[in-house]
């Protein structure tokens, strides 16, 4: 038998794949055929960090290393660099879990606001060294500001479909380890 805090791991876990597939396969479906078309949010990124910020057992590092280098292969982009700027992004916010967790959620936003744009200059100046044609920075500025306005509705929507919530301070799960 599984113990439940192993089985609710477990199925947030594979709850967070089947999420990611979905995205995944939305994004590559062509609903739009317009050239031009604006760019919307990285649900996925948005997901992921709203997630490590609330529950960071439920979304192991290689389980978002699997789902990010899995849409930089699907989706044509330089394979590993964003998978390794979202992981550092994630591990950040990780090692700093304990003091984060009180954090209002106002601050949160903000955090994650600084964190997307230390993100995106960070792939962006990687991409400059090696030399590779970059999208416009029109376009990812409207993607970065489309994924934080999507935070919110991100966090809302974790916290009641899913019942994705912070652990409290001094929390403790059934057999008395902190959480």
């Amino acid at each position: 038998m599984i113990d439940p805090l192993t089985r609710r791991r477990l199925g947030y876990r594979t709850l967070f794949i089947g999420i990611g597939i979905v995205l995944i396969f939305v994004r590559l479906l062509p609903l739009s055929h317009t050239p031009g078309a604006l760019p919307g949010p990285d649900l996925m990124l948005a997901l992921t960090l709203a997630w490590v910020l609330r529950r960071p057992e439920y979304v192991p590092a290689l389980l978002i290393v699997v789902v990010f280098l899995l849409e930089d292969i699907l989706f044509w982009r330089p394979i590993g660099l964003w998978t390794l700027i979202v992981l550092g992004a994630t591990e950040f916010l990780r090692a700093r879990e304990n003091a984060l967790r009180d954090l209002p959620f106002a601050l949160e936003w903000a955090l994650v606001a600084v964190l997307l744009v230390v993100m995106m200059s960070l792939k962006r100046f990687m991409l400059m060294i090696v030399m590779v044609e970059q999208p416009a920075l029109g376009l990812e500025l409207f993607r970065m500001l489309m994924t934080l306005a999507a935070y919110p509705v991100v966090v809302v929507v974790s916290r009641i479909a899913f019942g994705l919530r912070r652990a409290a301070p001094g929390e403790v799960d059934a057999f008395g380890h902190r959480l």
